[in-house]
């Protein structure tokens, strides 16, 4: 069967979860796929079941070192001193029973999105499971056991020939996936994020552009702390249609954390709810543009995980799909399902309402020190086009 659109999920997904009061929690895929449900949203016959990655897909990208590591700490049989060593057993990144079958099904639910749309068996995937950008070659990070993106556009390369864009719009830098493709010139990476001045990883400078054959293939805008969203929307907005223009990729695989917004928990931007209508709308385009509408979509970072993030991961769905059902008001059995559950009030919009917060003081110095970061980033590509013209 051909579908227009194909949504990953099942419930053997939430097993990724580190310990009761981690911040990842992936309930997150649950209720957003319930508010797509309770919003008539999502058709049933569009949901597909991930498959497990193989050790052989994993090391694609991995050190096979690091995979029996992973193994041998998930079923307690990996001495604490080397479980360090490879990024495991830290305050990010604890420790869970059988944490090797958990992240190589989220792997794997990526890998099914890109065999979908690259099959033609769909023009668009998403898999919210996904998005695990800080995974290294041989070391957890930030929450991420395995990079599934990394494995993913390293799998297209090798079984589809494909030239990848990668965009990146999580408010952490994507620095696992950057640094994997980081001398690849048939890999595109694009990661708008907070600077890393104030926030983990610490990288994704404006100078991050590539090394050897792949200089010039990596492009980096780090928006300051306490961005809104008319400048974050600038700097994505210019970006994605420069760079895309630029790379003319066979595929898009966009990663879409949603933690810009002003209410995440972990971060220090001041999106809204208009961010998120916008990313997924303007990836489609491109998408079309460029791809014969081939996008692969995964999720990533998001913190208030009742607020936000279900609202921000069904527009990327309700906009592969055309549905205009996520104006108004949010389903009244959606809220009463969760609000006991939640430990805050729901909202009650698809929208955010204004006023959200107190008005930023330096928002003038910062969004013109944002279009400056733009220009520098751009700055390679525009003068190219200058050149030629």
């Amino acid at each position: 069967m051909k579908y227009d659109s194909v949504f990953i999920f099942s419930e053997e997904q939430l097993g990724y979860r580190f310990s009761k009061n981690h911040p990842f929690n992936q309930i997150r895929l649950s209720l957003t796929l319930d508010l797509l449900r309770k919003s008539n949203g999502i058709d049933e016959s569009c949901i597909v079941p991930p498959r497990s990655a193989t050790e052989e897909e994993l090391q694609l990208i991995h050190d096979p070192n690091y995979v029996n590591a992973v193994k041998m700490a998930g079923h307690g049989k990996l001495a604490n001193d080397i479980a360090e060593n490879y990024g495991l057993g830290t305050e990010d990144t604890p420790i869970f029973p059988n944490m090797h079958e958990a992240s190589s099904l989220l792997v794997g639910g990526t890998l099914t999105a890109v065999d979908y749309v690259m099959s033609g068996k769909a023009k668009h995937a998403l898999n919210l499971g996904g998005g695990l950008h800080h995974g290294f070659r041989g070391k957890a990070s930030g929450f991420c056991i395995y990079n599934d993106s990394s494995v993913a556009i390293k799998y297209l390369q090798e079984n589809y020939g494909a030239r990848v864009l990668y965009v990146d719009t999580d408010a952490h830098h994507g620095d696992g996936v950057q640094w994997s493709f980081y001398d690849d010139p048939n890999v595109c990476t694009l990661s708008i994020h907070e600077t890393g001045r104030y926030l983990f990883p610490g990288t994704g400078n404006v100078n991050e552009r590539g090394q050897g054959k792949g200089y010039g293939y990596s492009f980096n805008i780090p928006v300051d702390a306490f961005t809104e969203d008319e400048s974050w929307l600038e700097a994505y907005q210019a970006s994605l249609k420069e760079v895309a223009d630029f790379f003319k990729p066979d595929v898009i695989l966009t990663q879409n954390g949603a933690d810009s917004h002003y209410l995440d928990p972990l971060t220090h931007l001041s999106a809204t709810m208009k961010i998120y209508r916008e990313i997924p709308k303007l990836a489609h385009e491109i998408a079309h543009e460029y791809c014969d509408g081939r996008w692969i979509a995964v999720g990533g970072g998001g913190y208030d995980i009742w607020r936000v993030v279900p609202r921000a991961w069904a527009l990327i769905w309700l906009e592969m799909t055309e549905n205009s059902n996520c104006y108004g008001s949010l389903p009244e059995a959606w809220l009463k399902a969760w609000q006991e559950k939640a430990p805050v009030e729901l909202p009650r919009e698809w929208d955010d309402p204004e006023g959200l917060f107190p008005p930023i003081p330096r928002r003038a110095e910062i969004t013109e020190k944002n279009a400056q970061t733009i220009e520098k980033a751009l700055y390679p590509i525009r003068n190219q086009s200058r050149s030629k013209s």
